[in-house]
């Protein structure tokens, strides 16, 4: 985007700061970011006295000095609990610590991550366990520790600075802070002095902390003077959103609207950076992106006006894109292939070998894209993915006693009960000498076959920069049922049936014999939307063929729904809260998490038609608007107007590893005026839309979660009305619950679905008689009804791969 691709000037100034006291160059540190870089995610943000004040000036002496106590016990989150034994004296992001950096006109130290983030636990090993290292930053910086995902405003402001400086990102998320919270230097995992990759070559952190304690006492003047440049640029280039925006008389004119062309553009930028042979989009490392997966996937679902601009071959052929990265995927080493769930992303081309922690965040979106792709397919690779994806989402440990779905696992984890050296991957990996443990001679030979599990492990040491994989097998599909029967002498059903017993044995064995890896149990309210929308829409699709799942599957997100209306909903102020753990969180709900848990709600409305959800959804886009609208230039910015504690207001429109918040947005307000037939949400939509224009023209395939949006916004949205009860209403639901139907939205009236708030809120529904069978199907202000056999044939428009 523009604010990266501008950002030359700002590094060139931070690393000449740094060279100009010493030939030694700083930046060279960064080399070592390239073991844990990837993409930086989220937005949003906190308001003013998170935690109490406290008297903390009666810890400083009378000259100045400050003694530092570890204050992570202090905190609720499992991430920075992790660092209470640190001798590092880690403080807690807040309006104490603030004021005491600049009462001691120290820097701070400011190190974010997560709790199933590997790099985070390795450098928190090698360095923040190391007494001098903890001594130098005690003594010379105010170290604070922050959870990003409960603050992924700060994390987002340090991150746009990391990528805008060096050109990546990842975690641990490192900068250094002047006391006016202005970064002046930053990278992701540094080695620890004594660590073998300290060795290899490049800064170790010791060393950077050395050269920043100098650098701040000799030129501390030019070193906050790039800061505030630094900043400066940074506001600058944060501009996504604010560069388009029409004038109220031009949107109602409609002139400039956004071309259809733009969608034709996201694909030729997907088509550039696939690989053909393993799917995904890119080089290694690879990042499921599910929102571009959900667009290529849809594409041809839209009517004839999208299919005649993007083209018919084209349409095919993004449809194969997903397809086949998807496949891959599901028989890849970043699946769970013995117990359930995808990992968060691979470091191989392949998709074998995943960095091991489970996001809810990724296995949430994955959900209902897989579920796109079985109804577009009817693959039951699909199929049962999305069986499998599910059942990580409603079982433990995912599925929390208070019914909202917990944050992550742990990549790493204790190799077996007697040895409490925690590995990366040590509770997913196998032998072949434990296949023939565990399982038959017949087994081990059907299933060491189907997995690749070889003899001296099968993950290329390359790959393996710790040394903790040497022998161990990542288990991948290698054969489809078919071939590997044929090359066995066997019949396809016994080799299904083994490989299943085969299966049972190892996940009893390991959930026997392996620790688990450590649970960050947080309920965080953006992602159980996330999961909601995703379960809701599994169950509807899956009403008539799995009824047993399905049922399942919408009490879980009834559940989680309630879990946050019960504990993070303020009934008075109809604002949320963004985490819940022990407790609800002090910090403010962010823009996504209202955008991500309307969307959630509208889907759990239309796979149950009861009005309360739609009723909850309508109050949250109220606050969202009340909170983040631009009311100048639109669109949403991702923190409030009165938030304290970041250095830029940005809008999110780009999408990473989550869906942007505005892409959320804009289709939310899209489906709820077309659901309560409120004009207002409809035209907020398009200027949501709008006030992304440029960034569209030049980058559709960024922010392929507007695209959607563009269309809705150029031809509208169908609304589907189905009233009473009979075999065309039933038909109509049916065909709605079981196809892919972007821009589509489902009302239902009658049947016992009617609700009085429904009726007050949709003036078209007052004087509806809900009890006489009609259905009919709105667009572009125009309404027809539909006969029994206009209702099987409804969202009819799926092309084949």
């Amino acid at each position: 985007m523009r604010r990266l691709a501008r950002s030359t000037n700002s590094t060139a100034l931070l690393v000449n700061s740094f060279r100009d006291s010493n030939r030694t160059d700083i930046s060279s540190a960064n080399a070592a970011n390239a073991l844990s870089s990837q993409p930086a995610v989220g937005t949003p943000r906190l308001a003013t006295g998170e935690f109490q004040q406290r008297d903390f000036f009666a810890t400083m002496a009378a000259d100045g000095p400050v003694s530092l106590t570890n204050r992570c016990g202090e905190s609720k989150s499992p991430y920075i609990r992790h660092h209470s034994d640190n001798p590092t004296a880690w403080q807690l992001w807040s309006p104490e610590t603030l004021a005491l950096a600049k009462q001691t006109n120290r820097l701070l130290f400011v190190s974010i991550g997560y709790s199933a983030c590997h790099w985070c636990h390795v450098m928190a090993a090698e360095s923040f366990d190391d007494p001098r290292i903890a001594q130098l930053l005690n003594d010379n910086f105010i170290p604070v520790k922050i959870d990003r995902e409960e603050r992924p405003d700060i994390d987002r402001q340090y991150m746009d600075f990391l990528q805008a400086t060096s050109g990546g990102g990842g975690w641990p998320l490192n900068v250094f802070v002047t006391p006016d919270l202005e970064p002046v230097f930053g990278g992701t995992y540094w080695p620890g002095p004594k660590s073998e990759r300290a060795q290899q070559g490049g800064a170790n952190f010791e060393q950077i902390l050395l050269k920043v304690i100098h650098m701040w006492k000799e030129q501390e003047d030019k070193i906050r003077a790039s800061g505030k440049q630094i900043t400066a640029q940074l506001r600058q280039f944060a501009q996504e959103g604010t560069l388009g925006g029409s004038s109220e008389d031009r949107l109602r004119d409609g002139e400039d609207e956004l071309e259809l062309d733009s969608i034709e553009e996201a694909y030729q930028h997907y088509k550039g950076r696939f690989d053909e042979k393993f799917g995904g989009f890119g080089a290694m490392p690879k990042f499921p992106t599910p929102v571009h997966l959900k667009a290529l996937l849809r594409f041809g679902a839209h009517d004839e006006t999208v299919r005649d601009v993007v083209g018919d071959e084209e349409i095919a052929h993004a449809r194969h894109m997903a397809v086949t990265t998807l496949e891959h995927m599901a028989k890849g080493g970043i699946k769970d292939q013995i117990g359930h769930g995808f990992a968060r992303y691979s470091v191989t081309r392949d998709w074998s070998l995943p960095h091991f922690e489970k996001m809810l965040y990724d296995n949430a979106q994955l959900l209902p894209v897989y579920l796109d792709a079985y109804l577009l397919t009817k693959s039951e690779l699909f199929l049962d993915t999305v069986h499998d994806v599910a059942t990580y989402l409603t079982t433990r440990p995912m599925q929390s006693d208070l019914g909202g779905i917990n944050a992550s696992e742990d990549a790493d984890s204790a190799p077996s009960a007697t040895n409490h050296k925690k590995r990366e991957g040590a509770y997913y990996v196998w032998t072949l000498d434990e296949f023939n443990e565990v399982l038959t001679e017949e087994e081990t030979k059907v299933c060491a076959k189907y997995w690749n599990v070889k003899p001296d492990g099968n993950v290329e040491r390359r790959y393996d920069h710790q040394g903790e994989l040497v022998g161990k097998n990542t288990l991948c599909v290698q054969y489809e049922l078919e071939a590997l029967a044929k090359g066995l002498g066997m019949a396809e059903e016994e080799v299904k049936r083994v490989i299943q017993d085969g299966r049972q044995k190892l996940l009893a064995y390991r959930e026997k014999n392996r620790p688990p890896p450590s649970l960050d149990d947080k309920i965080v309210t953006a992602w159980n939307g996330l999961a909601v929308g995703g379960l809701a829409r599994a169950s509807a699709a899956l009403f008539s063929s799995a009824p047993e799942q399905s049922a399942a599957y919408l009490q879980a997100a009834v559940k989680a729904v309630n879990c946050v209306r019960d504990n993070l909903f303020d009934v008075k102020t109809g604002t949320l809260r963004r985490v819940y753990r022990e407790g609800p969180g002090e910090t403010p709900g962010f823009c996504d998490d209202y955008s991500y848990m309307i969307a959630g709600l509208i889907d759990v409305y239309e796979a149950t038609f009861d009005s309360q959800w739609l009723e909850f959804a309508d109050r949250l886009q109220q606050t969202q608007i009340e909170l983040f609208w631009d009311t100048a230039k639109f669109g949403f910015f991702s923190t409030p107007a009165d938030q304290p504690d970041i250095l830029v207001r940005t809008k999110d429109a780009m999408d990473n590893a989550e869906p942007s918040t505005n892409g959320v947005s804009a289709q939310n307000l899209f489906r709820l005026g077309s659901l309560l037939n409120d004009e207002k949400y409809e035209k907020m939509g398009k200027q949501t839309v709008k006030a992304f224009e440029i960034e569209i023209g030049q980058h559709p395939g960024l922010l392929t979660g507007l695209m959607s949006s563009i269309i809705a916004s150029k031809l509208g949205m169908k609304g589907l009305m189905v009233c009473g009860e009979g075999e065309a209403a039933e038909a109509a639901l049916k065909r709605a619950r079981e196809s892919v139907r972007p821009n589509h939205t489902v009302l239902r009236v009658g049947g016992g679905a009617e609700g009085e708030w429904l009726r007050s809120r949709n003036d078209l529904l007052k004087d509806l008689d809900g009890s006489k069978q009609m259905v009919q199907l709105c667009e572009g202000g125009v309404c027809r009804l539909l006969q029994l056999e206009d209702a099987e044939g409804l969202f009819c428009t799926e092309v084949q791969a």
